[in-house]
């Protein structure tokens, strides 16, 4: 039976497992275990890190893997990298699933920036940000004097706080009509993002575009050279079942 590792925690990874579990492959999904509760996939469940590129070679042979797939998040850039490279040590093929990015429509408003301190740069004086970029990103945001943030992720950040920062704990997918309430009750005048891609958290970009909002996009880092990369689930099925 060919057994395959999916690395990742997204609603791709998810998919992708409960598609190969179906035809009958040996399915294990990875996931970091950095979210309380996290929605478990169809297979085998492996929590918890690999301890480097290393540590990931060495479970691929263990295991027997015949094929790895690296479905994380798309700014989860040291996994893919240590995919890439355990890659190369075993010689396992791999293939990277990335959700297409967002585009930038008629009414959008953004400012595309490659990385979360240049976002946090860009902010006016004054500001009230939305920040849906990562409870992990919070102190890279904290320290902008001067402007106010609601700040919204799965899990608790790290205690302290910032006072000027109030943390909305919640999990998506969104709606529209929610994320124009949001605007309004804490009347924001920027929303600042990460370019993750998907359905399930575009809401806030519509709602951003239909109050005149101002978008700061961080750009995603690139797949790791040399990696093959889709951005069809389907097509990452035929590829590990080929």
């Amino acid at each position: 039976m060919r057994r395959v590792l999916i690395l990742g925690g997204t609603a791709e990874a998810r998919d992708l497992a409960a598609r190969l579990s179906g035809v009958g492959l040996h399915v294990v999904s990875s996931l970091a275990g950095r979210v309380t509760d996290p929605r478990l996939p169809a297979g085998d469940v492996h929590v918890g890190g690999f301890g480097g590129p290393d540590g990931l070679a060495a479970w691929l042979r263990e295991h027997r893997i015949d094929r790895l797939v690296d479905a994380t998040h798309p700014f989860a850039e040291r996994m893919s990298a240590s995919a890439a490279a355990a890659a190369r040590q075993t010689g396992v093929p791999l293939i990277a699933l990335r959700r297409p990015g967002w585009r930038e429509g008629d009414g959008d408003d953004w400012r595309r920036v490659p990385s979360l301190g240049e976002a946090a740069a860009a902010l006016p004086d004054g500001a009230r940000a939305f920040l849906t970029t990562g409870r992990r990103s919070l102190p890279v945001f904290a320290a902008r004097t001067g402007v106010w943030f609601l700040a919204r992720s799965v899990d608790p950040p790290e205690p302290p706080v910032p006072s000027n920062v109030r943390v909305l704990l919640s999990r998506g997918p969104y709606t529209v009509d929610g994320e124009r309430a949001l605007i309004r009750e804490h009347r924001l005048d920027v929303l600042v993002t990460k370019d993750s891609g998907g359905a399930m958290t575009r809401a806030k970009l519509t709602a951003a575009r239909e109050a005149g909002l101002p978008v700061i996009m961080v750009d995603r880092p690139p797949v790791p050279g040399g990696v093959e990369a889709t951005g069809d689930v389907a097509a990452a099925a035929r590829w590990a079942q080929g």
